[in-house]
């Protein structure tokens, strides 16, 4: 089994998520519909894709705990279209959009709370970890694409704590991923890791958030320190 990719209380992860969540949706229930209709930080995505992609994965996340619940092996996301849901989801009014993103959230929340045992193997992708990691993947998934939404959330608006998971889930994420430069990442914070594979060519340090935000592909190489002209692509 994969080592997790933090060591936080769970109960500690669930009380961040719950704000970030709650931050989310004080933002997204200004935006007007044709905001909605305007594009988000992901190329080819309107704000409205991202408001629906970000309620399937609650939805994905909430059956994937079922499922291991009652013994059943299942990937995160079910062999169905999720593009195709996306794109006819992306099509409802800013109202239907914000009471998805609403009762997803609330309905993968009731759902942790009825796990009794955190350490239970779930995969995730190409890892097998346990449930207890899968509030931090909430929780990433919901700033991360807060800050796509392009609506004045930025990474650095994020607290430290909570910064310095996500960052440490971000290098958990990209550590293997083909085809990226070889990178040794350390944060002001301890947080260390490596992108690509090799000898490092770069050592990028700074803060927690700003960090992420470069792994992440959401920031440019001129928020950190040491990345030079090296601008990583779109986590998605």
């Amino acid at each position: 089994m994969s080592e997790p990719a933090f060591s936080a209380p769970v109960a500690t992860v669930r009380k961040r998520k719950l704000e970030a969540t709650q931050r989310l949706l004080g933002d997204t229930i200004r935006i007007t519909d044709q905001e909605w209709r305007e594009p988000s930080l992901l190329p080819g995505w309107s704000r409205a894709h991202v408001a629906t992609h970000v309620a399937r994965n609650a939805d994905a996340l909430r059956q994937l705990v079922q499922h291991v619940s009652e013994g059943i092996e299942a990937p995160l996301y079910a062999a169905t279209d999720r593009f195709a849901d996306i794109e006819s989801g992306a099509e409802r009014t800013g109202l239907e959009l914000q009471i998805d993103l609403d009762t997803t959230a609330g309905e993968l929340n009731a759902a942790f709370d009825t796990l009794a045992d955190w350490e239970l193997p779930v995969t995730v992708g190409p890892r097998v970890t346990t449930l207890a990691e899968l509030p931090v993947i909430r929780l990433h998934e919901v700033v991360m694409h807060h800050v796509d939404l392009d609506c004045g959330f930025t990474p650095s608006d994020l607290d430290p704590v909570p910064a310095r998971w996500l960052l440490e889930w971000a290098l958990q994420r990209r550590r293997d991923e083909p085809g990226l430069e070889s990178v040794h990442v350390e944060s002001h914070s301890g947080v260390q890791g490596q992108l690509g594979s090799g000898a490092p060519t770069l050592h990028v340090t700074g803060p927690d958030n700003a960090l992420w935000g470069w792994v992440t592909g959401r920031r440019g190489p001129e928020t950190v320190e040491g990345a030079g002209s090296l601008r990583l692509p779109l986590l998605a």
